[in-house]
């Protein structure tokens, strides 16, 4: 049974920084590309950030680009998505997904507030 379980998400003043993890387990970790998404209240899902199976190829919305870093563990089975100058605009429910797999996780939260 897959699982994806976020963390790491909260409350934080604009310009702050959260780093998101999510724990994946019930498929080869390895094997798979993955991605984060964000679903913002009255919005749909939008897809963030990917990384390819090996971390070797990051790639990222370009609402992110430059403010987001994604990166993954294989060793652990987590994928990772630092997240700096945060902006209002960033608040939302994150997500972990991997390629292929049409599992979701609950999300963490983010909130960018002063």
């Amino acid at each position: 049974q897959v699982q994806l379980v976020e963390s790491g998400g909260g409350l934080v003043q604009p310009g702050g920084s959260l780093r998101l993890s999510c724990a994946a387990s019930g498929f080869t970790f390895r094997y798979y590309p993955m991605n984060w998404y964000r679903q913002a209240p009255g919005q749909e899902r939008e897809w963030v950030a990917g990384v390819t199976r090996d971390g070797g190829v990051k790639k990222y919305a370009d609402s992110v680009q430059g403010r987001f870093s994604i990166s993954r563990d294989n060793r652990k089975n987590v994928v990772y998505l630092q997240m700096n100058t945060l902006k209002p605009e960033d608040t939302a429910v994150y997500y972990c997904k991997p390629d292929g797999i049409d599992d979701w996780g609950r999300g963490t939260q983010v909130t960018v507030s002063s």
